[in-house]
């Protein structure tokens, strides 16, 4: 994703001094990691990562106490003590980080750091998806407590082609990249900082960047390029609203950039011509909703099949299914219902009509305006929908709470593309791109900066 416009009109991306475990002080990396905070499937795997390490950075992005201020209070002083006792440290001089994961014949490779916060209409970092205001009300509060980016956003921008792997992704490049990806390919030249393989089975490396000369490289390449958040939503409306806020704190008068550290955020930039990112999809969990009762009120405007098992080929069903229209899979009650064909009348009635109609033909956006707002009648909000990435939890989920699992197929990455290029946002957790940056291999303090 290019833009031709001047350098101050693409990204901003500056070192920072990296906030990261001190290794003797814990018991290994990969147990004080942790998955997004809204990847971390609840009670059951917070709990396993809580008992993984006393120092598991979910202590810090999934804090528990009985309200949510007393929750960001914890979190708040969670943080203070580790920096006191030494189990977290900054690192000696700014540095942008190099970040690669690896499984089997995934490879992802990027660049850390501090990027300048742009809203939507400067057509710099574009979103794709709406966000729920509870959800950034909370991320606001966690973060102005704490005064720390815990997590990096996932963006991605299209770079230079040449020299950029074919074929398997760790294939060297026939030529040497310029710009951020010959800085990225140089530092895996050096010793990492870090190394570790997480329970996912990926492995993670990162090196610190600091020569003048790569972060010039990076800065003038990156100026040239907008970016696509892949992964983030909620955090880069958190960004945004705390840097706003510190902004008029300082006054009217201030100059530009008055909101100081707070008009940056952390985020990990992929180059996604030379490293093309997984794109998933991101389920329901309708916890007052049995099955049977969802089923039967789809009569006459869906058709419904029960497919056979096991998930794998159910699974299979609605690709074949999902490739000539759209098409959901229920499931909660033993077995998995596809839904698909809906009526092009329920359809007409029900779906917007001032959006592309690449967006109206989207699964989210026939599942939100037909099935939940019209059919099941289901209030959008935590009470009654829950989100969910592992598809094999969102099943189990509704198996143990009597309620339905609508398990959904992927959006090609180009269709996410094209419509944010159009400014066109999507239905909130439309997609889930991966693989995402582990949590807890470095952080930010904004306070810090």
């Amino acid at each position: 994703m290019n833009t031709t416009g001047p350098a101050d009109k693409g990204l901003r991306l500056i070192p920072f001094r990296g906030l990261r475990y001190v290794p003797e002080r814990v018991g290994s990396l990969s147990a004080v990691t942790s998955p997004p905070y809204d990847v971390v499937v609840r009670p059951d795997g917070l709990h396993h990562l809580e008992s993984a390490d006393p120092y598991n950075i979910v202590r810090l992005i999934l804090p528990q106490a009985a309200t949510p201020a007393n929750r960001h209070h914890q979190a708040a002083a969670t943080l203070e003590r580790w920096l006191a006792d030494g189990v977290l440290a900054r690192d000696p001089e700014p540095a942008l980080y190099v970040y690669e994961q690896r499984r089997g014949d995934v490879l992802q490779r990027g660049v850390i750091g501090a990027l300048a916060l742009s809203s939507p209409a400067d057509g710099i970092v574009l979103p794709h998806e709406d966000v729920m205001a509870d959800v950034v009300e909370d991320r606001a509060a966690l973060l102005r407590t704490t005064a720390a980016n815990l997590e990096p956003l996932l963006l991605t921008y299209r770079g230079d082609t040449e020299g950029a792997p074919s074929g398997e992704q760790s294939a060297a490049p026939a030529t040497p990249p310029g710009g951020t990806a010959g800085v990225v390919e140089r530092a895996l030249g050096r010793a990492p900082l870090l190394t570790t393989t997480t329970e996912d089975g990926f492995a993670h490396r990162l090196w610190a960047v600091t020569d003048p000369t790569d972060l010039a490289h990076v800065s003038d390449d990156l100026s040239r390029h907008q970016a696509l958040i892949a992964d983030g939503h909620h955090r880069w409306a958190t960004y945004l609203r705390l840097r706003d806020e510190h902004a008029a704190t300082a006054g009217p008068e201030s100059p530009a950039g008055a909101a100081g550290p707070w008009g940056y955020g952390l985020v990990l930039l992929i180059d996604t011509a030379r490293y093309p990112l997984q794109v998933r999809s991101i389920h329901r969990l309708l916890r007052g909703l049995p099955v049977g009762r969802a089923l039967d009120a789809l009569a006459g405007s869906f058709r419904v099949r029960t497919v056979g098992g096991p998930l794998a080929e159910a699974l299979g069903a609605l690709g074949d299914a999902a490739a000539t229209g759209n098409a959901f899979l229920l499931a909660g009650d033993g077995r998995f219902h596809l839904v698909d064909r809906p009526d092009e009348e329920l359809l007409a009635r029900t779906v917007r009509t001032d959006r592309p109609a690449a967006w109206r033909r989207l699964d989210a956006t026939v599942l939100h305006a037909a099935l939940l707002d019209q059919v099941w009648r289901i209030p959008d909000d935590p009470e009654h929908i829950s989100y969910l990435h592992d598809t094999e939890a969102a099943v189990v989920q509704a198996e143990r709470t009597g309620g339905t699992a609508v398990l959904m197929h992927p959006v090609r990455e180009d269709v996410v593309r094209e419509l944010a290029r159009q400014g066109v946002t999507m239905p909130r957790k439309s997609t889930s791109f991966g693989p995402k940056p582990a949590t807890g291999l470095v952080m930010r303090s904004v306070t810090f900066d």
